[in-house]
């Protein structure tokens, strides 16, 4: 039985995660469980699957948990060295990392430097530190696994094949709910988060609405395959049933294909190289009346052009689009700012920046900071 901790184990991956170990019955077992306020799901989940450990970030939270806990062998960990710590315990043989933004470093780095395998949901963590985490990755002998539907794709695609084979890689993308509409300037919150195939947390709905979830797909993408930006490219395929592509250097092409559910691409970062009866609706081909692809509107969504200016710009700059996107999305959800705004004001970050090349874990985070300064910045002004 391979011993597993769930960073994340309350949002939609974590819950999906955690529907994954019960169908894989007596194949895993969850000793460590970390989430950021979600007291009530946090004790829910405890009781049911008994971990040594339990992570919470928001302390005014820990009386509450410890209350719904009081008789249980569990021990309450509290607070990001929490999370370092169950990601790094010896007996640990995978950390499942679905935890948002960049609060995903830290863990994953630790994990990482035990030379654990890790099922990466965390994209913000390659977005801005990648060049840190692969060389990591590299020195520790330490095994990464996308979780992402599209980056699972990729990976499974191009198992067992060198990269210098790859001629391009397709990165497919829903085109979110905004992809047949040309009037955004006054969107709602509700018409946002309302995705037209995934059910997802409210963050990455509206990345997926600007976008802005394809450009920080691209940047990871880069790090975790080592592949030049200019060889990815996002094509819209609303049906989601393509989850993405590789071609290679004779001009075949690889896909993965499957009905649109989690479930399946984190069954299959659980268990690799393994697979194993899933969960997860059989696909029909028969039932499937069209396959549509189209290619992207830059105009309409600039966020990943923005992806490739970033990459293009270098170092410290990836980190920067991501952190000033983490503060207006954040901003847009509390009714400060407008929908259209955000990569309008992402953009005029990203050309103010002054990019660190090579940088250190430190100088990423000051760009970090920088990039929320300026985010703030404008969102005190749009509230005037």
């Amino acid at each position: 039985m391979k011993r597993i901790v769930i960073l994340g184990s309350t949002g939609s991956i974590g819950v999906n995660a955690l529907r994954v170990v019960d169908n894989l019955k007596n194949e895993f077992a969850p000793i460590a469980l970390s989430c950021f306020r979600n007291a009530e799901l946090l004790a829910q989940q405890t009781l049911t699957y008994h971990p040594q450990f339990v992570n919470m970030i928001d302390s005014e939270k820990i009386p509450l948990l410890r209350d719904k806990l009081i008789g249980t062998k569990t021990t309450i960990l509290e607070g990001k060295e929490g999370l370092c710590r169950i990601a790094s315990m010896e007996e640990v043989d995978l950390v499942f990392n679905s935890i948002m933004g960049s609060a995903g470093f830290p863990p994953t780095l630790a994990a990482i430097k035990k030379g654990k395998r890790i099922a990466l949901a965390n994209k913000e963590t390659l977005v801005s530190y990648g060049t840190i985490i692969m060389s990591a990755a590299k020195k520790y002998k330490s095994e990464i696994i996308p979780v992402d539907s599209e980056h699972s794709a990729i990976f499974q695609c191009i198992n067992g094949r060198k990269n210098q084979k790859i001629k391009r890689i397709l990165l497919m993308a829903s085109g979110g709910p905004f992809r047949n509409r040309d009037d955004i300037l006054n969107v709602t919150i509700e018409e946002t988060i309302r995705h037209p195939v995934w059910a997802m947390g409210k963050k990455i709905s509206v990345d997926s609405a600007t976008m802005m979830n394809k450009a920080l797909e691209i940047i990871e993408a880069h790090y975790l395959f080592d592949i030049p930006p200019k060889k990815i490219n996002v094509v819209i395929h609303p049906e989601c049933i393509i989850h993405s592509a590789v071609e290679f250097e004779d001009n075949s092409i690889i896909a993965q294909l499957s009905t649109p559910d989690m479930t399946l691409p984190i069954q299959y970062a659980l268990t690799y190289p393994e697979r194993k009866q899933s969960i997860t609706k059989n696909l029909d081909l028969t039932q499937i009346s069209n396959l549509t692809f189209e290619p992207v509107n830059h105009l309409q969504f600039p966020a990943v052009s923005l992806a490739m200016r970033a990459l293009e710009k270098g170092g410290t700059t990836t980190a920067v689009l991501n952190s000033s996107n983490e503060c207006l999305v954040d901003a847009f959800l509390n009714n400060q700012i407008a929908f259209h705004t955000i990569t309008k004001v992402i953009t005029e970050i990203i050309d103010k920046h002054t990019a660190v090349e090579n940088p250190s874990i430190l100088e990423i985070q000051n760009a970090e900071l920088w990039a929320q300064s300026e985010a703030q910045q404008y969102i005190v002004y749009a509230k005037k």
